[in-house]
Order: structure tokens, then sequence, then C-alpha cells
């Protein structure tokens, strides 16, 4: 029997006494050697393209800190880019992306995303795989199609994402052309992550909260509808953890609809409505805010204690609200974990 992993156990409905525990953007600036990698990358999107380098900055948070899962270093706008379209990022000011911001420009997009064009990510994940502890589990992921055409409408990220929201009300037939895309494409694309040594994968929806809740539901809920039943289409078994930030009261509709078997909640979520509504179905992951964890000390061990006390009798996943901050101490990482752990 292959040993058991705690993260996939907990995706597949068992309780751990301890909560096995990652973090999103574990692979960062916040680490000397990540930085050290990344300076000899050259930019940003030759790093996620460079399988020895990818496998490297995702390994090194394992061995560092030992956490339960890893998750393949990579970005979600390597989807747009596979689809044909200018991807860059700034330093300084992020992605930068030729901007699909009038239903006439639909012409230049591709209709299905060039897998040769990730194959570097599937070697990466097969690099990962293979020098992985066998208890450790790897995870692929996504862009939610709403948070990835927020990119590809702008051409970058804005404050509240409006250029995506006006044209999704102003041209509903275009903007949805674009989403359809987006759908189609991350269903090859996490079924490769699949195949190349993928355990588990998340879906992450970071701009889903701007939205109200009759959009909400026509451009977070149902695409990730459509690709958790696309994956599992092919792949019965895969286990998918969703991440449509800021959802808040539209949580339990996500959770019923798509299919997903955890869902991560960010650090204002309110934990007896979540514990009812939403842990009463599915797992849960989350949800440290990363700025306790920049802070340390003894907020930082209430903190800990908090996410314990509001979600550890049931199935829980210990992991941040959102990705880790550059500027975070590695021995708070270390409390953190030892606080975690006993």
């Amino acid at each position: 029997m292959p040993p058991a992993k705690p993260f996939l156990d907990v995706l597949s409905g068992q309780k751990q006494r301890i909560p096995p525990v990652w973090m999103m953007r574990q692979a960062g600036r916040y680490l000397p050697e990540y930085r050290e990698v990344r300076a000899s990358a050259g930019g940003f999107l030759d790093l996620c393209f460079t399988p020895e380098l990818a496998a490297e900055v995702t390994l090194q948070p394992i061995r560092r800190f030992g956490f339960d899962a890893a998750i393949i270093f990579s970005d979600i706008l390597v989807v747009p880019y596979a689809l044909g379209r200018s991807v860059r990022f700034e330093v300084g000011e992020g992605p930068r992306l030729d901007p699909l911001d009038d239903p006439a420009k639909l012409a230049s997009l591709s209709r299905r995303a060039d897998m040769d064009k990730l194959e570097p990510v599937f070697e990466a994940l097969r690099r990962v795989r293979h020098a992985l502890d066998p208890k450790i589990a790897l995870i692929g992921f996504c862009g939610a199609p709403w948070t990835v055409a927020t990119y590809m409408v702008a051409g970058q990220g804005t404050p509240d994402q409006a250029p995506a929201r006006i044209m999704a009300y102003r041209h509903p037939g275009a903007f949805t052309e674009i989403i359809d895309v987006l759908v189609a494409s991350s269903i090859d694309y996490l079924l490769a992550q699949l195949a190349a040594g993928a355990d588990a994968l998340q879906i992450f929806d970071t701009w889903a909260g701007v939205l109200p809740p009759r959009e909400f539901a026509r451009w977070s809920i149902e695409p990730t509808r459509r690709i958790v039943e696309g994956v599992r289409a092919r792949a019965p078994d895969a286990r998918i953890i969703g991440f449509p930030r800021g959802a808040g009261a539209l949580l339990p509709a996500y959770v019923e609809t798509t299919g997903v078997n955890a869902v991560s909640i960010d650090w204002t979520a309110e934990p007896s409505f979540i514990r009812e509504r939403v842990q009463s179905k599915v797992a849960v992951q989350g949800n440290l805010d990363p700025l306790v964890l920049i802070t340390g000390g003894e907020a930082l061990d209430r903190a800990v204690d908090d996410v314990l006390a509001n979600y550890g009798e049931g199935r829980l996943i210990f992991n941040l609200g959102h990705g880790i901050q550059p500027e975070t101490p590695i021995a708070n990482v270390e409390r953190m974990l030892k606080r975690l752990r006993g």
C-alpha cells in the first residue's frame, strides 16, 4: 500500500488530529534560497518555464518546513499565454497583457490553449513528483475563468476589476466567449497536470469577491462547476479545492453547485457560518491572516489557536487566507508550525 498523505486524506473525507498544512505562495520571496534562484532565472516567466528551476523552488519550502503539500511553481496567466496572448511581467508593476477590452478584439483570441506551450510546467511537475517524499501531496492549479478574464480584459490587474465587470454588463455575449475559452482550456490544463503527477488541484478565483450575487453565480460558480465536471469526466477521482476569495455568504451555493472537495476561506470568514453551512459538507482550508504571520509573537499564537478552535473539530487543511507576503520572517513560519503541530 502507498503511504498515506494527510492532505489527501482530508480531501477524501477523513479528519486529521493534527491538520495538514501548506501555505499559498509558499515558494516565494520570503525565502533567501528562492531569491537566489529568481535572480539567476531572468524574467518571471523564464522561471516558470524552466523545469529544473520551477521544480527547485517548488521543493524549497518542503525541505525547509516539511509542509504536507507542495504546489507547483507557476502562474495563473500561463493559460492566456498558451492561448496566444502576449503576457509579460514588469518588475514592480505586475503582469501586462494585450487587453481584450472590445468585442472586436475577440477575433485574435485562440479558441483552445496550446498545451505544448505548457509542457515545461508538466515537466516540472514530473520532476517534483519524483523528488517528493511519498507522504507529501503535490498540488496543481489554474486560475478560475473569471479571475483570469479580468486580467485579459484589462491587460493588467486593477483595484476593483472594473474593466471586466463593465464588459460583462455591457457585452455579456462577448464576455461569455472569453469565459468559454478559458473553461475548455482550463480543463485540458488541469487534466494534463494530473497526468504529470499532481495529486490534487486548486482553482484560484482571487477576484470572485467583487461580484454581486447574480454575477457571482454566472461568472464564478458556473464556470467552476463546468471545470470540475469536465475534469471528473476523464478523471473521476480528481480532488479539487476551490478558492473564491471574498465570497462570504455566497460560499454555500458555491460548494453545493461546483462539487469541489474543499473550499479555501479567507481570514474574514465568520466561523460559525463556515462550520454550519460549509464545513458540514466539505473540508475547509485556511484561514490565517498573512499579516499576523508577519507580526509573529503572541498575536500569531492566538491566531493559530483561533483557527484550530474554529475549525479543528471538522475537516481542516491549515493554510493562510491568501498568499504569504514577501516580508514575512522565516522564524514566524517556524513558530506557526510549532504551535500548530505541538
